[in-house]
């Protein structure tokens, strides 16, 4: 259950399926289900079914992050800086680029209104990377994972950033004030070794709803309680529990209920990818994830003291680049906050997050595949070499 295949292999389904379910004769079932709402609206929780996938699901997603990025700080790769450096400057450069490439897409095409989107396509989703890179790239060396897995990361840890700054439209300051008091007794009681589920529960949903409530969207809270758990002694068993639950329950609803879109045929997807917003979320998902990872990755490089790792070649770094390239949660995520549920901009943004992370995910599959085969091929033992003859002079 805790194979990254299957994670990647169920989440894949489930996009299949609500394309599938919005584009057939049953379509307005799938809207119908989605936007059905429930909840008590006196603690403003009247959500949609796609909302409480997005807000509630979603936040187990994050959580799990957090506890990858407390990890990955205190025990991880990430306590090394000169080791991480690299990594972290694809990360970087991987946000960066692809942000620039949808701005410049966007103006270039007379549409400065869908500037909103601009971080749509800086996301890497975890999930299918790292399920891609473990159906091809075996036989690559474990240095390659990691890389993947510390630029994933980080990479995660700016969009989550880029969530809570960038569009949180107004805050409610005591809600939030208030949601510190249960975080810090979430922190507390997990410090202490406690991971009995009737008080950590009661004191993440209080966490998660206070924050829901103040207007900063709730996966953050789901990163906060995360990031004060214990990396050494809480961490890895919450992260063993809830990980199955998040890969192969909440990512996969999500996707259900976040990747349904109405295509309208051939001419309808191919309005929406040469749209200015899908143009530029496909284009930044391929070309400026790929340019902007391999891109900083080199530069970082050139640093004094700073190398890729021994174990790796360029080679390894230029086929990971496209792979960071598949966006899917976050970057739907990020979509519905830009530009809003059941709009035509966010229907186009949905299409060129899928078509953009297919094509990241096949040209980065491709590449992972070549470089395993050479990787094979080079560790096969060559023929031995005729003996030197006695009396060879020097």
């Amino acid at each position: 259950m805790r194979s990254e295949p299957l994670g990647g292999v169920l989440l894949l389904v489930a996009t299949v399926s609500a394309l599938l379910w919005a584009n057939s004769p049953f379509a307005d079932s799938y809207f119908a289900v989605r936007d059905t709402a429930f909840g008590p609206a006196a603690l403003h929780l009247d959500l949609s079914i796609g909302q409480w996938a997005s807000d509630a699901l979603l936040a187990v997603f994050f959580f799990v992050i957090g506890l990858e990025l407390k990890r990955e700080f205190v025990t991880g790769d990430l306590r090394d800086p000169r080791r991480a450096l690299v990594p972290i400057a694809a990360a970087v450069g991987g946000v960066v680029v692809p942000a620039a490439f949808y701005v410049l897409v966007v103006l270039s095409s007379g549409a400065p209104d869908a500037l909103s989107g601009w971080a749509v396509p800086t996301a890497t989703d975890i999930a299918f990377a790292l399920a891609v890179l473990a159906v091809v790239g075996r036989g690559l060396p474990p240095a390659v994972r990691t890389f993947l897995l510390t630029l994933a990361v980080v990479d995660d840890l700016i969009a989550i950033t880029i969530i809570a700054v960038g569009y949180t439209a107004g805050v409610v300051v005591l809600p939030l004030l208030a949601a510190a008091v249960p975080l810090a007794a979430f922190a507390v009681v997990t410090r202490r070794g406690f991971t009995a589920w009737w008080v950590l529960v009661p004191l993440a949903l209080l966490t998660w709803g206070l924050v829901h409530a103040s207007g900063v969207h709730a996966t953050v809270a789901g990163v906060l309680l995360g990031l004060v758990v214990p990396a050494r002694e809480v961490a890895p068993r919450l992260e063993h529990l809830l990980q199955p639950f998040s890969s192969l329950v909440a990512v996969p609803v999500f996707a259900l209920f976040a990747a349904g879109v109405a295509i309208g045929g051939l001419s309808g997807l191919l309005s929406a990818l040469t749209s200015p917003i899908g143009l530029a979320v496909a284009g930044g998902l391929v070309i400026g994830k790929t340019l902007g990872v391999f891109g900083a990755a080199f530069l970082a490089t050139r640093l004094p003291g700073v190398r890729l790792d021994g174990s790796m070649r360029w080679s390894d770094v230029a086929a990971l680049a496209p792979l960071s390239g598949v966006g899917f949660t976050v970057a739907l995520l990020i979509g519905e906050l830009a530009f809003g549920g059941s709009t035509l901009a966010d229907d186009h943004v949905k299409i060129g997050v899928l078509a953009g992370s297919l094509l990241a995910a096949l040209l980065g599959a491709i590449l992972l595949w070549l470089r395993a085969r050479s990787n094979k091929a080079d560790s096969l033992p060559t023929a031995t070499q005729a003996p030197t003859t006695k009396g060879r002079g020097r």
